[in-house]
C-alpha cells in the first residue's frame, strides 16, 4: 500500500489549533466560538478533500507551460529555489491584492474573510475555487522558467507559513515585523476597521506592502469579519453568496460593457441591497438567533462536534491511502464527506430539511459498504431500512428534532 504522508498535515494543524485554544484559555481570552470554528473547519475539510483531485491537474498544467513556453531554463540550485520563493510571494501579493479589488476574484476569496473570529481555524477557510484562481496567477512561474517540481515544492512551504499568522495569541515580533508577514500584520488584513481595509496583502514577506503603499501597522484592536457581517454558518451560503451577488449584478447591468464592468469593478460597487434580497430568498430570517440559543446546548454541540470529528478522521485516512482506494470508493467517500459538511452547516443554521441530508448520508454509507464488502445482503438491509424510514418518517422526524434541536 502506498501512503501519502502529506495527510499528516491534518493532525498537525489540528494539534496547533488545540494548542492555540489552550493558550487562549490560559490567557483568559475568548478567541474561539463553537459555531464559527465548526464553519471554518467545514470549509477547510472540503478544500483538502477536493484538493486531492485538483493538485495533479495543477502540476501537469505547470509542467505543460514549462515544457512549451518557458523563457528560461532555471535549475534547482540554492539561488534558483530562493528566486522562486521570492517570485511566488510577489505573485501572491498581486493575486491577493486583486482578489480584494476585482469583483469576480473577491466572490471566491470572500470565503476566507467571513469569520468574525481570528484563530488558526480561520486559516482553513480556503475554497477550491480560490485554488483555481491562484493557479491562474502562478501560471507565470513556469513560463518564466521554473520547473513544475520546484513550483510544487515551494507552494507546499508557501502554503504552510500563512497558517501560523492566523492567531491573536502572539504579539508583535520585534525586528521580524520589518521583513516577514507576522500575526500582527495579518490581524490588520482580516480587520474590518476603516483604517485597516485593503491593507497587508503579503503572504510571507511584508516588503511588498511597504513597497506598493498597502501597509498598515496594528494599532487599535481589530474587528474581524466582513464590513457587512455574513451572519450565517451555512456551508453552501458561505461558498456561493459572493458568486450569486456578482451574477445578479451582471444580470441587472444594461449592456455588455456594463456587465464586464461589474466583473472587474471593486466589490463596494455592487448594490448592497442585492445580498439583502438573496438572504431573504435563501436564508431563514431567525437562523442566527436560534443558532445562538442552541450553541450552549451540550447535546447539540456534541452531535455536531461528533460529526466534525468523525469527518476529520475519515478525511485523514482517505488522504493517507487515497492512492490505494478504488475510484468508486473515492467518489462515495468524497460524497459522504461533502454531505456531512453541508449537514453540519445546516444544523448550525437550524434547518428543518437537515433530516434529508442525514438520510442521504446513510444511503451513501450503505452503498459504500456494499462496494467494499460486496455482500448482496446489504442491499436487502438497505431496502428494509428505507421502508422503515418511510413508514415511520413522522415519528423519526419528531424524535430527531427533539434530540438535536430540543423542540417538540
Amino acid at each position: 500500500m502506498h501512503y501519502n504522508w502529506l495527510a499528516l498535515a491534518v493532525p498537525l494543524f489540528l494539534f496547533f489549533m488545540g494548542l492555540e485554544y489552550l493558550v487562549a484559555k490560559r490567557q483568559n481570552r475568548s478567541y474561539f466560538r463553537f459555531n464559527n470554528s465548526v464553519a471554518n473547519l467545514n470549509v477547510g475539510i472540503a478544500e483538502r478533500l477536493l484538493d486531492t483531485f485538483t493538485t495533479g491537474a495543477f502540476f501537469f498544467f505547470y509542467e505543460y507551460l514549462h515544457r512549451h513556453y518557458a523563457l528560461l531554463d532555471i535549475k534547482a540550485t540554492v539561488w534558483g529555489w530562493l528566486a522562486l520563493l521570492i517570485a511566488t510571494d510577489f505573485v501572491w501579493y498581486w493575486y491577493h491584492r486583486l482578489a480584494h479589488e476585482i469583483n469576480v476574484f473577491w466572490a471566491v476569496h470572500v470565503v476566507h474573510h467571513q469569520s468574525d473570529d481570528f484563530n488558526y481555524t480561520v486559516s482553513a477557510r480556503i475554497t477550491v475555487f480560490q485554488a483555481v484562481v491562484r493557479t491562474g496567477f502562478w501560471a507565470i512561474l513556469p513560463i518564466v522558467g521554473f520547473p513544475a517540481e520546484m513550483i510544487t515544492g515551494v507552494l507546499l512551504i508557501h502554503g504552510l507559513y500563512p497558517f501560523f499568522i492566523h492567531t491573536r495569541t502572539i504579539g508583535k515580533l520585534g525586528w521580524l515585523e520589518y521583513i516577514l508577514v507576522t500575526p500582527s500584520h495579518h490581524r490588520v488584513h482580516h480587520a474590518s476597521n476603516p483604517q485597516y481595509l485593503d491593507k497587508n496583502y503579503g503572504d510571507m514577506f511584508i516588503i511588498w506592502d511597504k513597497l506598493f503603499g498597502t501597509f498598515a501597522e496594528e494599532q487599535e484592536e481589530p474587528v474581524y469579519g466582513l464590513t457587512k457581517p455574513l451572519d450565517s454558518h451555512s456551508f453552501l451560503w458561505q461558498h456561493f453568496h459572493g458568486l450569486l451577488e456578482v451574477f445578479v449584478a451582471v444580470r441587472r447591468a444594461p449592456s455588455r460593457r456594463a456587465k464586464l464592468a461589474v466583473l472587474i469593478n471593486r466589490p463596494d460597487s455592487i448594490d448592497s441591497a442585492i445580498r439583502d434580497r438573496l438572504e431573504c430568498q435563501f436564508l431563514s430570517a431567525d437562523a442566527a438567533g436560534r443558532s445562538t440559543v442552541h450553541n450552549s446546548n451540550w447535546r447539540f454541540r456534541g452531535y455536531v462536534g461528533g460529526q466534525l470529528a468523525g469527518t476529520l478522521a475519515i478525511l485523514f485516512v482517505f488522504l493517507l491511502i487515497e492512492r490505494s482506494v478504488p475510484a468508486s470508493l473515492q467518489l462515495l467517500t468524497s460524497l459522504f464527506i461533502l454531505l456531512t459538511v453541508i449537514n453540519c452547516g445546516a444544523l448550525l443554521e437550524q434547518r428543518r430539511w437537515v433530516l434529508y441530508l442525514e438520510i442521504g448520508r446513510l444511503a451513501v454509507l450503505w452503498i459504500a459498504l456494499y462496494v467494499t464488502l460486496g455482500n448482496p445482503m446489504l442491499i436487502v438491509l438497505a431496502y428494509i431500512g428505507s421502508l422503515s424510514i418511510w413508514a415511520y418518517f413522522s415519528l423519526v422526524q419528531k424524535r430527531y428534532f427533539q434530540l438535536v434541536y430540543g423542540v417538540h
